[in-house]
């Protein structure tokens, strides 16, 4: 038996400092450090691995939503599992190569489906990824971390208990492109902490997906995902008769990867989710949310897709358009050859111009949310020391009673070990 281990972490150092629409201004500092460790047997055949988080949030006084000016989070385990990968196992133990792979992977990890626009999460789960020639096909089940916040911010749970269940399969048959298709149940396990009448809080759903990644042509690159949701919910003070979930959410990015040593690139990107024209207070809670039918619209998802730095909103009930572009302007800089430049800008709007988006001050009847411009820098200036920027400027729109500007900025160090 052959082993091997290898360990490291990061520290980092930022600073934010953000309008949200409530207070002019916030600004929080935030420390994190991150220790990791991976053991690897018998060349990778079977691997364990873990990483934890210390955090130190340092609030300006007052600005803490929950009172809390100076907290400390953890340390938590954001990752940890066990996985062992068949192939490697045959090449190390039989001196063979096969056509064939199963790796089978237990812990807490990063379950993401497709591109990610429904179903890209942390879990505590299962999965096994078995591949033949040109196919792959993943299952799974799991669960949510405890600690994690819940879509559904009226409820009164203190750990969040949703469970997960689903396979995915990909064609890695072709040259530039791979296709997928997916389903993924999802079952609400919350248990509230306080009594409501006359209320009930469930929300199962299930999701299939179609989608596709490749390239069209020689730096041109594309992704793109479908998705439907059905299921059951109930609405705000339903508690006899649920609705019925009718929703779902699209989404497609053309990326140019231009030749050339300033490695420069320019993407566009649309991403819609859909809305229900009776959620009038929230697009995902249960209290304020579906008023009148039994029917819900609103797409609800546990995937990630970037929506902007300072509006950053769930896209549920959202129509988003994103242009963006990024290079090193100094290739052949001592100082500054791995330094990045670039931006992204946004521009939203609603599904149903008269119900809800996931910012609650965006409360008249119009369907212009309005727009954004984002900008970055990084710069990796030693080989364990990067600094980062970031800036996003919201400027909101008809939707919004306040149509003042709301700012977002970041900048920080890290240093990795």
């Amino acid at each position: 038996m052959r082993a091997m281990f290898d360990w490291g972490g990061w520290y980092s150092n930022h600073v934010f400092l953000f309008d949200d629409g409530v207070d002019s201004s916030r600004t929080l500092r935030r420390h994190d450090l991150r220790l990791w460790g991976r053991l690897s047997v018998d060349r990778g055949t079977h691997e364990v691995y873990a990483r934890t988080r210390l955090s130190l949030l340092d609030f300006n006084t007052g600005d803490a939503y929950d009172g809390n000016d100076d907290d400390v989070e953890g340390p938590n385990l954001e990752r940890g599992y066990y996985r062992f990968d068949l192939a490697k196992a045959i090449r190390a133990y039989e001196r063979r190569r096969v056509d064939y792979n199963l790796v089978i992977t237990g812990g807490r990890d990063l379950v993401l489906f497709g591109t990610g626009l429904a179903l890209a999460t942390p879990l505590d789960h299962v999965s096994a990824r078995g591949t033949y020639k040109s196919f792959e096909l993943t299952g799974f089940a799991g669960r949510t971390v405890g600690s994690s916040q819940d879509f559904d911010l009226s409820r009164t749970a203190i750990r969040t208990r949703r469970n997960f269940f689903g396979a995915q399969l990909k064609h890695l048959g072709f040259e530039r492109h791979e296709p997928f298709a997916y389903a993924f149940w999802q079952r609400d396990r919350n248990r509230e902490a306080a009594y409501r009448p006359f209320q009930r809080f469930d929300y199962d759903s299930f999701y299939v997906g179609l989608g596709s990644t490749g390239e069209v042509a020689k730096g041109l690159r594309y992704t793109t995902e479908w998705v439907y949701e059905t299921g059951r919910s109930f609405g705000h003070r339903q508690f006899i008769h649920d609705n019925d979930i009718d929703a779902w959410a699209v989404q497609a990015e053309l990326e140019y990867l231009f030749p050339g040593e300033h490695k420069a690139r320019t993407a566009i990107e649309y991403v819609f989710g859909s809305g229900d024209p009776d959620r009038f207070a929230s697009p995902t809670n249960t209290i304020g949310g579906n008023l009148g039918d039994l029917d819900d619209t609103g797409f609800v998802g546990f995937g990630y897709r970037d929506t902007g730095l300072s509006f950053a909103p769930r896209y549920s009930n959202l129509h988003m358009w994103r242009a963006g572009a990024s290079c090193y302007p100094w290739p052949n800089h001592r100082r500054f050859k791995y330094f990045e430049l670039g931006t992204d800008w946004y521009l939203y709007h609603k599904h149903h111009r008269s119900a809800a988006v996931s910012d609650p001050t965006a409360d008249l009847r119009s369907g212009y949310l309005g727009w954004e411009m984002d900008y970055y820098a990084n710069w990796q200036m030693t080989a364990d020391l990067t600094w980062t920027a970031r800036l996003g400027v919201f400027f909101p729109g008809k939707a919004f009673r306040d149509r003042t500007t709301r700012t977002f900025f970041l900048v920080g160090m890290t240093w990795s070990f």
